[in-house]
């Protein structure tokens, strides 16, 4: 018979399953994991983190820096993931989560979750969470304490790319960025229900990067804390099959990757 969950266990398991370790020399003093000290390429890159909420109206001036260098997805795209020769498909909102469903896209058609492994899975004491998309699990020999703490880096930068908290309220057209959103008091558009997906990150709204997450429940009290950016819509019993090691055979989108914008 499986427990209740308590509000504590409820919040240990979203700092231990969500957070990322390492993500930049800015994140490393406030990260809870014990391995954010760990020396994986991310640790070098600096980012700024912007503490105000900017609606996506404001995103197309430079009062959100680096927003202009980031992929959009201007619509919806569709990406299947196969997983032990099983494939998993995923409906990405483009129109409600623009940077951070763009972000996702631009990845897998770079090839980046190819061979990645699922490091972290959280069934008990009830369905929580399964994540991956940390791009040190490529390499079998790195140390299995050190996965959850890679960002992607980009190859043309050398550094590591973030992208800022993104949430959209239920009756707003535009994303509010850069800090938590409280969804008890609003509703989101895209909240946290079974087979959504979503970017883990520190505990710096800005810091998601690669990680990804699927939710294996209803997880309301994540809403207007961590990003979804889309649905599982086929696969969803794959999803529950995946244990932790499992690796992701191929990434790829399907339909909808010429609503993928990148910056010229």
């Amino acid at each position: 018979m499986r427990l209740k969950i308590s509000q504590f266990l409820l919040a240990f398991l979203i700092i231990g399953a969500l957070t990322l370790g390492g993500c930049s020399t800015q994140q490393v003093a406030t990260t809870s994991s014990p391995t954010s000290a760990a020396t994986s390429p991310a640790t070098e890159a600096t980012t700024k983190v912007t503490t105000e909420a900017t609606s996506v109206s404001e995103t197309t001036s430079e009062n959100v820096p680096g927003m202009t260098d980031l992929p959009r997805l201007e619509g919806n795209a569709t990406v299947v993931i196969t997983v032990k020769g099983s494939p998993i498909t995923i409906a990405v909102d483009g129109t409600n989560a623009p940077i951070t469903a763009g972000n996702f896209v631009d990845l897998v058609q770079k090839g980046v979750y190819d061979g990645l492994a699922f490091h972290r899975v959280v069934r008990d004491p009830q369905p929580f969470v399964v994540q991956g998309g940390d791009p040190q699990s490529k390499d079998p020999k790195v140390p299995a304490n050190r996965l959850g703490t890679g960002s992607y880096i980009d190859p043309k930068t050398g550094n590591a790319r973030y992208i800022p908290l993104e949430i959209t309220p239920k009756g707003s057209n535009t994303p509010t960025y850069n800090k938590p959103f409280d969804a008890t008091a609003q509703p989101v558009l895209l909240p946290h229900k079974l087979g959504a997906v979503a970017m883990a990150r520190s505990q710096q709204p800005d810091s998601a990067s690669s990680q990804f997450y699927f939710a294996l429940a209803d997880l309301a009290f994540l809403d207007g804390s961590y990003a979804v950016f889309g649905y599982v819509t086929q696969g969803q019993d794959v999803v529950n099959k995946i244990q932790q090691g499992d690796r992701i055979d191929s990434a790829k989108v399907t339909q909808g990757a010429e609503n993928l914008k990148t910056p010229g």
